[in-house]
């Protein structure tokens, strides 16, 4: 190794070995033992196993173990370090960690998401024996609440020193009184340098600020007695006319510190941050640079889709984008401290960051998460969150925890106090909040909650209704209040139920466990979108929300908590980053730019004539629809003003979306305090005909934005887009679209891609669907609703990256990317895969329950059965829901062999459910479902009877009866069969 300044990276060369997958303790495998893998840092060894079910895997963990690994490096330190200070850091490593050099304990560091470094000095050789540094981690499951990823999954690195150098994270620079001094035209810059020297010197402190084009703008100079002890001098540096960091031009400067000895540099170090002040007021809201605006905000979990904890500054990057791009000014990390790459990213992009430090306090959430170690390890946890994080100029809050169970404890208090003063001992610029659920009714005074709210500079709350906000506000004036958890309305992309319902239920078929993008599935908790944008619309003082989430994450997959339904539903965007409706619902509301969006995305998988609820989200004043250049009319938001004078866009319509509202105009919805309800979104039914469905929207008249879906025919190829920024990166993101012969992406399409990278290797893939046992690290995915993601890693060399993508009768697709960009194309048709014979197997179109999916029709059981039933439970502003379909179907498949003449189903009659009103069949003839020649039913008339269909004899491997209800939306109208089953001729 050779030395190459004051920090080395240490991420390559590494070897690990997963000794087991329960966590168990066992002793480091021996230095020769044939498991040792080659390993690069960063690394989370869970995202590369096939999701299973098993004693130490879990839903809410993506079904993906952890265990206990070790990491192994063999190095050597040139003779050059001899008499340097040599240490290691860590930027995280999740969890229980140990770090053993030659054999000798280091340290231990028990939290997964703060960083630490130990002094290799004492027993590393500069003599040309190598050390051996080894890492044992310990991830025993279940230790998080949603996935945490496994292994040193961020960076790591040595530091080399004199003697005489600055502390680790011991530079501070802060800008006091900037709101002052910004009216004469400049600001001060406080560097506070901590500094140790091991024999003692005389030292002079240079602070150089440098501006983003590499300009000296301001130095300041500070002399200092060291000693072995951390001291801290203070220079101060006036910056005259002063670029301030803005969410629209984040300005960074860089501050170079020097410690001279004797005119000489001993260390040097460089810090960027930000020049920017802000305030949260309690009657007036946020203010950054003294300009008032809500806080945009989304919540985000620290896994990177198919990547999964392994930090990467470019899928980071990406994924900020993405949200930047919906209108987000703000990110609250939650629940733990972000990695310095996510820091970076946000202070570069303008992504302003409440930045969160724990999960759970003393009380677990979970048998073996953080609670274990937070009365020992929580202060210097916390203090190192602070230390990480404080320069950055995108940090607005410290948070000391989300929704933990001790804030309802007396114990609680205590604790709160000291994390608290934690907090202010490294950072007195920044107020320090808590996201909490606990808040959802006014404490009672002198209880835990309320002596804790009273300690706390803010509260961010999770998932309050209006009213609930507005008596925290009538009871704290002095307190400012955000959401910080807003909505978790769940959504699948692509996915449609039930429009005219503002809460509707799970569908368990297997294969099709998703939920609504109509902004209508609400867990007990939650609330729609639209609900909580217009809450915090209407409330100047209300600082903003934080929606739950901007992107969906794997782990926690609610509604559903079966395998193989791995990732959350309540992102905006999906694991791929391929943006769902509620994408474009919150970019109408928090982006200026002319935009309209229509839904369903899909224009394609509708019967003829059926009446289909389009949907459009605009920030324009109206939006014309047409289908194949006829117009189907325009429909218009109103402009209404709020009490405090902002203008805005809604329809004037009851919105059934607030039982809690009993008068005013609009009993029953949310009322705004002007006494006015609405919507977010313009509605028209369209009966579905294939062609060309276009949205024009339109301010003062003009045309400003369109959007448009067409029908499309078969798959025929696949069509590669790489990411357009891709050249110079270390990671590519190439999306795969399957398309008709049109280049239309065909909105159902699941055909298996594999992928094929030359000069180049697969990092992931990924296609968004939260149902999937799909290894993330796989050379194959199956597109989902017509789409997948390849994250590619360039080879050496300036050659270009080639990607290949096939699928069984289908074109190639072709990807070059190179310094250059990226160029696309088409290659030949892939062949089609050989049969495989099938048994019989059942599938429905939709299923109420978990116990109720359609292989209960085929067990033998009368006792089990498939049936359509849901109960969806009430929430605090909306009613239970139980409201059968009007029309249903269920299948069977694996019919290959002699004619089928007749199909046979005993049907539930009890309470909610009835006999069908009418029942068809159908038979797949090779390319479509047609129905059988000459049907003649046999009703049954009675429950559990059977009811007989019979028909001219067909050859088929899949039979489809489809059912209509004879009290449709009503509670009594759901279908239920207990046993079906076919007779050949």
């Amino acid at each position: 190794m050779q030395s190459t300044g004051r920090v080395v990276d240490f991420t390559d060369a590494w070897k690990f070995l997963l000794v087991n997958r329960t966590g168990a303790d066992a002793p480091q495998p021996g230095a020769n033992d044939p498991a040792w893998r080659d390993a690069r840092l960063p690394h989370d060894w869970s995202i590369g196993i096939d999701p299973a079910q098993g004693p130490n895997t879990a839903a809410a963990t993506g079904f993906l173990p952890g265990g206990l690994g070790w990491y192994r490096k063999t190095f050597t330190l040139p003779s050059s370090m001899a008499g340097k200070k040599v240490s290691i850091e860590f930027d995280g490593v999740y969890m229980d960690s140990e770090v053993y050099l030659n054999g000798t304990l280091l340290g231990r560091h028990r939290y997964g998401y703060t960083g630490f470094a130990f002094d290799l000095s004492p027993r590393a050789h500069t003599d040309g024996t190598p050390d051996v540094l080894a890492v044992k981690v310990r991830n025993q499951t279940p230790s998080s609440r949603w996935y945490s990823g496994s292994g040193i999954y961020r960076n790591v690195r040595l530091v080399v020193t004199e003697p005489t150098r600055v502390t680790r994270q011991g530079v501070q620079v802060t800008t006091p009184d900037l709101a002052r001094t910004i009216k004469s035209g400049y600001a001060t810059m406080r560097v506070a340098t901590t500094a140790v020297s091991d024999g003692g010197a005389q030292a002079e402190i240079l602070s150089t600020v440098k501006d983003a084009r590499g300009q000296v703008v301001g130095t300041g100079t500070v002399r200092a007695a060291l000693t072995a002890q951390p001291s801290t001098a203070v220079a101060e540096v006036r910056i005259d006319r002063p670029i301030l960091w803005t969410v629209d031009q984040p300005h960074l400067y860089t501050v170079d510190t020097e410690v001279r000895v004797n005119g000489k540099t001993v260390d040097a170090v460089s810090t960027r941050t930000g020049v920017r002040y802000f305030a949260f007021d309690p009657n007036n809201g946020f203010s950054l640079n003294g300009v008032e605006t809500k806080l945009k905000g989304v919540n985000l979990h620290h896994d990177l889709g198919a990547l999964g904890a392994a930090v990467s500054a470019d899928a980071t990057v990406r994924q900020l984008r993405i949200m930047k791009s919906m209108g987000v000014n703000a990110v609250r990390t939650s629940h733990n401290p972000p990695s310095p790459e996510f820091l970076q990213a946000c202070d570069e992009l303008g992504i302003m960051l409440m930045v969160e430090a724990f999960d759970m306090w003393h009380m677990s959430k979970t048998t073996y998460d953080y609670g274990r170690f937070f009365d020992t390890e929580s202060s210097s946890d916390i203090r190192e969150m602070v230390r990480a994080a404080r320069n950055s100029p995108s940090v607005v809050m410290w948070s000391i925890g989300n929704e933990v169970y001790d804030v309802s404890s007396a114990s609680g208090v205590p604790i709160a106090r000291r994390l608290i003063d934690d907090v202010r001992v490294i950072d007195s610029t920044r107020p320090i909040v808590m996201g909490s659920d606990r808040y959802r009714s006014v404490p009672a005074s002198g209880s835990p909650q309320d002596q804790i709210l009273k300690m706390l500079d803010g509260l961010g709350v999770n998932y309050n209704t209006a009213s609930s906000i507005d008596g925290l506000h009538v009871k704290y004036p002095a307190k400012f209040f955000f959401e910080s958890e807003s909505s978790s309305s769940t959504s699948t992309r692509g996915y449609y139920q039930d429009p005219e319902q503002l809460n509707t239920g799970e569908n368990y078929t297997p294969g099709k466990r998703n939920t609504s993008s109509y902004d209508n599935n609400l867990a007990t908790w939650t609330y729609s979108g639209e609900y909580g944008l217009k809450k915090d619309r209407d409330r100047k003082w209300f600082a903003g929300q934080f929606l739950w989430t901007g992107i969906d994450y794997i782990g926690e997959p609610t509604p559903y908590n079966v395998f193989p339904v791995k990732s959350s539903f309540f992102g905006a965007v999906d694991t791929a980053g391929f943006p769902k409706d509620f994408y474009y619902l919150f970019r109408s509301q928090w982006s200026s730019d002319p935009m309209v969006h229509l839904l369903p995305m899909d224009w394609t998988n509708h019967k003829l004539g059926e009446p289909v609820s389009v949907w459009a989200y605009s920030n324009a004043d109206a939006v014309e629809l047409f289908l194949d250049g006829k117009s189907l009319g325009e429909r218009t938001f109103d402009t209404k003003t709020t009490t405090y004078g902002a203008k805005y866009r809604e329809t004037t319509e009851a919105s059934g979306d607030d039982k809690t509202v009993t008068g005013g105009r609009y009993p029953g919805s949310y009322t705004s305090p002007n006494g006015s309800a609405g919507k977010l979104h313009l509605t028209w039914s369209v009966p579905f005909q294939p062609g060309h469905l276009v949205a024009v929207a339109k301010r003062g008249g003009v045309e400003v934005a369109r959007d448009e879906v067409r029908t499309a025919g078969e798959p025929s190829a696949i069509r590669l887009k790489a990411d357009s920024s891709a050249a110079g990166q270390s990671l590519t993101f190439v999306t795969a679209e399957v398309v008709d012969s049109a280049g239309v992406v065909v909105p159902d399409a699941d055909d298996l891609i594999s992928f094929q990278v030359e000069n180049g290797s697969l990092a992931g893939l990924d296609n968004g669907r939260q149902e999937s046992a799909e290894n993330y690290q796989a050379s194959s995915r199956t597109a989902f609703n017509g789409l997948a993601l390849a994250m590619v890693t360039p080879g050496p060399g300036p050659a270009g990256v080639t990607v290949t993508a096939r699928a069984p009768g289908l074109r190639d697709g072709i990807a070059t990317i190179s310094a250059n960009g990226a160029r696309t194309g088409l290659g030949p048709r892939a062949a089609e895969p050989a049969g495989v014979a099938a048994a019989v197997a059942a599938d429905a179109s939709y299923s109420g329950a978990p116990s109720t999916v359609p292989a209960a029709m085929l067990d033998g059981n009368t006792s089990t059965y498939w049936s359509n039933y849901y109960l969806k439970s009430a929430t605090a502003l909306l009613p239970q829901v139980s409201s059968a379909h009007a029309a249903e179907w269920v299948s069977l498949s694996g019919l290959e062999g002699a004619p089928i003449r007749s199909v046979q189903a005993s049907f539930l009659v009890n309470a909610s459910h009835a006999l069908p009103a009418t029942i068809s069949v159908s038979y797949w003839n090779g390319t479509a479902f047609v129905p059988v020649g000459d049907p003649r039913v046999e009703w049954a008339t009675g429950s559990g009877q059977p009811t007989r269909v019979t028909f001219t004899p067909v050859s088929t491997s899949r039979l489809r009866v489809d059912l209509t209800s004879r009290a449709p939306r009503t509670a009594k109208g759901f279908v239920g069969i207990a046993e079906m089953s076919f007779g050949r001729q």
